[in-house]
């Protein structure tokens, strides 16, 4: 810290990585990109909130960067001379999580969001300087707690675990307040007039309260897509933002396109639920699905792509630039698409399945769902790699996981090194040939499972077991319900690409190109399909890594078409 007060303590990382000085020669270079300017004590530089967020470099005096909820503030550091305001809001545009204020009158240099970008994309020092640091104080917020929003919420709600899930994904730190546990709740609810029958409720900045809120109205009130303007042409619009979605919007932005990401949720896909991928080339410890997508996501917003937070409702293409409609009825038009939508995990066939979907049934194994099943017993549904991820990862804090698989074993389905893992723990009881039957739940605890029947399909037995939680990672059904016939799919709905579209499919899709359609290409010029919604894909994180780096060499060659 710069003087004897004390902001939030550190985690995991050195301080000095986190809050670098600058050295007289790299500051000379940011100021060539912006303006000095004095300031005054106490003049208020960012507010929370602020939507055109500046990025300061401290000369002389100091900067104190507080979280303001009401009338309290607390202090998270002061920036003395030479070291630097912002965190990764300052690569996305998105509002102010800090109030930003001069405590003595000094200089600093300031720069615009465009300014700032400029340097992270010119500089190579600076930008691994600036990108470290932002990114670190990013984790240590959300390690502290301490963001513009108040979530309270209940263990046994699946909406708040919706919310904790979204805003998890999208690496937004938030404060916690349990309903059953914490013994202030009561204030806070009274303070804004909010009773407990109407949780989850969210509090923006301790002034707007959203009651059980949807994604969308939580992107909305976070400002999470005030920043991107939506009546441009762009070049390229990425609809999904998973392994293979991110991987183009990285080379396209990098490449000079101007990319719009849209995502109905947050980064990751379906891989950003896994706990643990230990096979992705150049991770020997391995890395969560969460913290790729996570850098993935920040490489694409250094190069300046956008993220909007919106669902894909329909594909208009009998016109060009084509078109996407939103489901709030805005439209956005672009000269070329991926489709990176990805597929998701089918439900099982059970009466009464959705009534537990998010209170006691869940379709990803992360932190967040496995802090309620710490010292219980967990079943996980499914065969495949993600199912056997998720089981190690649970196995480490669940009493006992039960995975449940159709088949007589995991060798046709599953990577050898984590058949060995689930071997060799002795929580993980494999029960093969055997699948669940029947759920019951809502007892005492409301309107949570907490009792599963499963059979095993070789002896026809029948057994109950009281567990409230089973995680479902099985096969996966492709999200194109929203193409509107302008494609040609499959029979099980995955998009053709390339050579796997048949002569009638181009024909009945009025092909109008003398050339066959790119590598990647769907039977609509210039859209592409990458990942797993495509026909044919390996379903592996490095191939989708793959398809959606190759599907921009093929964007440019459209583009110049």
């Amino acid at each position: 810290m710069s003087d004897a007060r004390r902001g939030l303590p550190l985690t995991k990382s050195h301080r000095e990585k986190i809050f670098p000085k600058l050295t007289p020669a790299q500051i000379d270079r940011v100021a060539l990109h912006g303006r000095t300017r004095s300031v005054q004590s106490g003049e208020v530089l960012i507010e929370q909130g602020d939507r055109s967020v500046p990025f300061f470099v401290v000369i002389t005096g100091e900067v104190e960067i507080l979280r303001p909820f009401g009338a309290r503030e607390t202090l998270i550091t002061v920036h003395g001379p030479s070291e630097f305001t912002g965190e990764v809001n300052m690569l996305s545009g998105r509002r102010s999580l800090v109030r930003a204020r001069a405590t003595k009158p000094g200089k600093v240099i300031e720069l615009d969001h465009q300014q700032m970008l400029g340097l992270v994309q010119t500089d190579a020092e600076l930008s691994d300087i600036l990108m470290r640091a932002f990114i670190l104080r990013r984790v240590e917020l959300i390690a502290a707690g301490v963001g513009d929003i108040v979530l309270v919420g209940s263990t046994y709600s699946a909406g708040t675990l919706r919310i904790k899930e979204f805003l998890m994904r999208n690496g937004h730190p938030y404060s916690y307040i349990d309903l059953e546990r914490d013994p202030d709740v009561q204030n806070v609810l009274d303070s804004f007039q909010v009773s407990a029958s109407e949780i989850p409720v969210l509090i923006c900045r301790g002034q707007i309260v959203l009651r059980n809120p949807g994604n969308q109205q939580i992107a909305d009130c976070l400002g999470f897509n005030e920043s991107i303007d939506q009546t441009h042409v762009r070049d390229l619009i990425v609809i999904g933002a998973g392994p293979s979605g991110l991987a183009a919007a990285v080379y396209g932005a990098s490449e000079g396109l101007d990319v719009l990401m849209l995502e109905t949720s947050s980064p990751g896909g379906q891989a950003g639920s896994s706990s643990r991928i230990e096979n992705y080339l150049g991770f020997p410890t391995g890395i969560s699905g969460q913290e790729l997508a996570g850098r993935a996501y920040n490489q694409a917003q250094k190069f300046g792509a956008h993220m909007l937070v919106a669902r894909a409702t329909r594909l208009i293409c009998d016109r060009k630039p084509y078109v996407i409609e939103l489901e709030n009825g805005a439209r956005i038009s672009t000269r070329t698409i991926v489709i990176a939508t990805g597929a998701q995990y089918r439900k099982l066939p059970l009466e009464n399945l959705a009534r537990f979907e998010g209170a006691g049934v869940y379709y990803g194994a992360t932190f967040v769902e496995a802090q309620l099943c710490g010292g219980e017993e967990v079943i996980v549904v499914g065969g495949g790699n993600s199912a056997g991820q998720a089981a190690v990862f649970l196995a480490q804090t669940a009493k006992r996981v039960y995975m449940l698989v159709r088949s007589n074993s995991l060798a046709a389905s599953m990577s050898r090194y984590l058949i060995r893992r689930i071997e060799n723990t002795p929580t993980i009881m494999l029960r093969p040939q055997t699948e669940i039957v029947r759920v019951e739940g809502g007892g005492g605890a409301g309107n949570h499972l907490d009792s599963v029947y499963w059979r095993n399909s070789q002896t026809g037995q029948t057994e109950k077991h009281g567990i409230s939680h089973i995680f479902i990672m099985t096969g996966a059904d492709p999200n194109t319900d929203w193409l509107n016939g302008c494609i040609a799919l499959d029979d099980k709905g995955f998009i053709k690409t390339g050579p796997d579209i048949l002569p009638e499919n181009l024909s009945a899709a009025g092909w109008p190109l003398t050339r066959q359609p790119y590598l990647l290409e769907t039977s609509l010029p210039g859209v592409f399909a990458v990942g797993d919604v495509r026909g044919g894909s390996i379903k592996r994180v490095a191939s989708a890594v793959g398809e959606g780096s190759i599907a921009i060499s093929f964007v440019h060659k459209v583009l110049q078409e």
